[in-house]
């Protein structure tokens, strides 16, 4: 009578390492999709993205989003496939990763859209997180510009920092790091000073908005990515 024997195969640690690692694979692609998360920025080019004004400002550079304004400032919009305008966000969670060259002033922008309030070409509506590594200027990183301002950085923007930005109903929270540096609520009816009337949640959403602030400040932003939260109170 023949007997048939199972091959035997020398060495499976090599099969069995690329198995658990296609299976880890599949399983941290899929909790990142059940999560909700979009990823906005690519990390090869621009696309998705618009410039409002000096497109030229605006470069990547090994894998990072480089904002370095070459005239006034600049500010680059997400607006994902539409020919015309951007996309809208209004209760949602934001992060990204950011780090900036000596002395450089920057910002994020949340709730607002291409319009402009001067010849500098600053955005009229919406709130801005401050980002930030002058000494010189006033109001640090994590700030939310000129409604809570925060007078020490709580990171060191040389190195590569983590910004979470929360958007819920009027509440808007901002996390550097995972450390809570702003927690308000716009209030019913706010009034802002003239120069600043629009700096307000939109109730139909806004834009995201990176700035380059002016030609001697440099900042990176790399893995920008979004989700989309209810607008249920926390």
């Amino acid at each position: 009578m023949e007997i048939f024997t199972q091959p035997k195969i020398r060495n499976q640690e090599p099969l069995m390492k690329l198995l658990t690692a296609l299976v880890f694979t599949s399983l941290s692609v899929t909790a990142f999709a059940q999560e909700g998360w979009r990823t906005l920025f690519n990390g090869k080019d621009l696309t998705g993205w618009k410039a409002n004004a000096f497109p030229d400002s605006w470069a990547v550079v090994d894998g990072a989003l480089r904002a370095n304004a070459t005239k006034e400032s600049s500010h680059l919009f997400y607006v994902g496939e539409r020919q015309e305008g951007m996309e809208s966000f209004k209760d949602f969670e934001l992060e990204l990763e950011a780090r900036s060259e000596p002395n450089s002033n920057g910002g994020i922008f949340i709730h607002t859209d291409f319009a402009t309030r001067d010849a500098a070409l600053h955005l009229a509506k919406g709130y801005e997180i401050q980002l930030n590594s002058s000494a010189k200027e006033k109001r640090k990183t994590g700030s939310l510009y000129a409604v809570v301002d925060l007078t020490a950085s709580p990171v060191d923007e040389s190195q590569w920092f983590n910004v979470r930005v929360t958007v819920r109903g009027q509440r808007i929270t901002i996390h550097l790091n995972d450390k809570l540096v702003v927690d308000y609520t716009e209030p019913p009816n706010v009034t802002r000073p003239p120069e600043r009337a629009g700096r307000k949640l939109n109730p139909a959403g806004g834009g995201i908005a990176f700035q380059a602030h002016d030609p001697r400040s440099v900042f990176y932003y790399r893995n920008v990515r979004v989700r989309t939260l209810s607008s249920a109170t926390e």
